[in-house]
Order: structure tokens, then C-alpha cells, then sequence
């Protein structure tokens, strides 16, 4: 499975008619393409910042699919004041503990490795740091995203609430530093979004 990722850096203010085009135009395009299973958006209110991803049963259902997203994305680009990028990732890992209601947050962390090391990466993601995330108070999901020609993954986890989100920073500190150490990844970036748009129907991938 595949997902196409879009960002972008929006005026704050313009966050809520992002999101309201977003769920009630695109988000019905996009599950009626062939091969969808499924759309998210995250956000950080404070900065602008957004992230739409699209999920595909198959690379060629998401190349596909491109001529009908990109006017979509550039409307929501348009309302959302700011410039798309766009990136395309490989599903490693989807594991969903129970469905996302209201409030939920997650915590976005971008890691970069040699690529001759991504097979180590996800046997590290799946049989130790799954486990682990499963045992926090709030956990709801966590995905992993990697892109096998830069050696770059991004991990989401989600969890029921900014409370949760916050109490699992500590723990979420210590394993990060652990992975890294073990398989000798660079932390690009470690951030936290509100959930704003979640439907997915992306079966187990673990």
C-alpha cells in the first residue's frame, strides 16, 4: 500500500475553511477514486501548518489517481493560503489499537537512515517500538511511512487526546533515542498536530 502526502504552511486564520473544503469535497472525491482506502489531515493551529495523505491499495491506483487530486489540491492550497508539497511514501506499518474520536492529537517524527537500513528500521518499528506505544495511556494508532530511495520514514502516532498526546512525551524521548542509536538514524523533525480528519480504511499492516 501507498499514500500521497501534502503539505502545507497555511494562514492560520484559514485553517478552518481548509479543513470544512477538505472533508466535504475532497475527502468524498477521493474515496470514490478506484484503489482509495482512505484520507487524514493533521494540523498545528499555531503555525499553519498542515498535512493531508491520501492511501492507495496500489502505486499505480496513486499515480493514477493524480489527475483528479491536483485541482483538489490546489483549491485547498488556494483557501489554505499557502503552497503544496507534495511526497509519496510506501506503507510500512499501520496498527490501530481503536478508531480516533474528537480532540484526538498526534505526535509526527521524521527520521532519516542509510536506505540499505530500512528493512532493519521497520523490523526495529514493528517489534519494539509498536509494543511499547501500545502500553501508553490514550494510544489510538501509529503508522509508518518510508520512502526506500532517501532513506526517510515518518512515523505517526496517535493518541485520544492533547493530555495523552503530552503525558507520552517522556517515553516517546527515550525510545526515539534508543532507535536512532541502535540503527544510526538522524531525527529531522519531531511535531505535534491536531487530528482534524481521519477516515480511513486501510486494513492492519503490521
Amino acid at each position: 500500500m501507498y499514500a500521497r502526502s501534502t503539505t502545507i504552511l497555511a494562514h492560520p486564520e484559514n485553517l478552518d475553511r481548509g479543513i470544512a473544503l477538505a472533508r466535504d469535497e475532497v475527502l468524498p472525491a477521493v474515496l470514490d477514486a478506484p484503489g482509495s482506502i482512505g484520507m487524514s489531515m493533521i494540523v498545528d493551529r499555531e503555525s499553519g501548518r498542515c498535512i493531508a495523505t491520501t492511501a492507495w491499495e496500489s502505486m499505480d491506483a496513486m499515480r493514477d489517481s493524480e489527475p483528479m487530486v491536483r485541482p483538489l489540491r490546489d483549491r485547498v492550497a488556494d483557501v489554505l493560503g499557502g503552497t503544496a508539497q507534495v511526497d509519496e511514501w510506501e506503507i510500512g506499518v499501520l496498527h490501530r489499537a481503536h478508531n480516533s474520536a474528537p480532540g484526538a492529537c498526534v505526535r509526527a517524527t521524521w527520521l532519516r537512515f542509510d536506505p540499505a537500513a530500512m528493512d532493519r528500521a521497520l523490523d526495529v518499528y514493528r517489534q519494539s517500538m509498536l509494543p511499547a506505544m501500545e502500553r501508553m495511556d490514550g494510544f489510538c494508532s501509529a503508522s509508518l511511512l518510508m520512502d526506500r530511495p532517501e532513506g526517510i520514514t515518518v512515523s505517526s502516532v496517535t493518541f485520544d487526546s492533547a493530555d495523552a498526546l503530552a503525558a507520552s512525551r517522556d517515553e516517546a524521548e527515550r525510545m526515539r533515542t534508543n532507535a536512532t542509536a541502535e540503527l544510526g538514524a538522524e531525527v529531522l523533525e519531531v511535531a505535534e498536530f491536531e487530528l482534524a480528519l481521519a477516515h480511513l480504511r486501510v486494513p492492519e499492516l503490521v
